[in-house]
């Protein structure tokens, strides 16, 4: 996203009026969800001073890169998370909502006698971004899989998911990302995914940026005519 996260983390880049960051802890909290814990790395002292008013949000700062599987792991092992499913939000995932919460019906369709976790993938066709060859195949009388490496898949991870304490059981040493951790899930069989019925945002470059708040302008003159 540079160069506009040269001077502003992605998460307070501003999007439809207000960072995207606002927007994730919205969704959240209409989620019901009452304590969120903020990983805060780049620039986080813009991140903290953000959110110093909101009493529900904790920041947690992240001295050195421990990567998306890691930086959860750490904040299992200091006792931060509780002993329970938690959802995990990338910092700069952006949704609309189809007829239902997105959030809530993530939650229905987690099964935690059958899951260590379960994401949510986006439609590569109908997502508002530049995608390349997709992450998950996901056969109609099966479970998902990964993209092999000559596959074009269908469905992109789409930076939500629910995960149990279960899925960081002997965590590897830290840098690691959560793909270490959703492969052993797979090999297991407890991965599980729900396809958004919504419109995704994919938001890594100023392109993607712009391409959004596009949308919503259009989306919100089409609400008021």
């Amino acid at each position: 996203m540079r160069p506009l996260t040269l001077t502003t983390p992605k998460p307070l880049l501003p999007l439809g009026g207000q960072a995207i960051l606002a927007h994730i802890l919205d969704r959240l909290r209409a989620a019901g969800v009452t304590r969120i814990l903020v990983n805060a790395h780049h620039l986080a002292d813009q991140i903290a001073a953000q959110l110093a008013g909101a009493r529900d949000v904790t920041v947690v700062p992240e001295d050195a890169l421990l990567d998306t599987g890691g930086a959860v792991a750490a904040m299992r092992a200091s006792n931060l998370l509780p002993d329970a499913p938690v959802y995990i939000v990338n910092g700069d995932s952006f949704w609309l909502d189809g007829p239902a919460d997105t959030l809530r019906r993530l939650a229905a369709a987690y099964d935690p006698g059958a899951m260590d976790a379960i994401l949510l993938l986006a439609r590569a066709a109908g997502a508002l971004a530049e995608t390349v060859g997709g992450d998950f195949l996901w056969p109609r009388d099966g479970a998902i899989l990964r993209r092999g490496e000559r596959d074009v898949a269908p469905y992109l991870y789409a930076g939500v998911q629910i995960a149990s304490p279960a899925l960081f059981a002997d965590p590897p040493a830290s840098p690691f990302s959560m793909n270490v951790l959703w492969d052993r899930a797979l090999a297991a069989g407890r991965l599980g995914a729900m396809v958004h019925d919504g419109i995704w945002f994919h938001l890594s470059t100023p392109e993607d940026l712009a391409r959004a708040d596009a949308a919503l302008a259009a989306r919100a003159v089409g609400n008021t005519t």
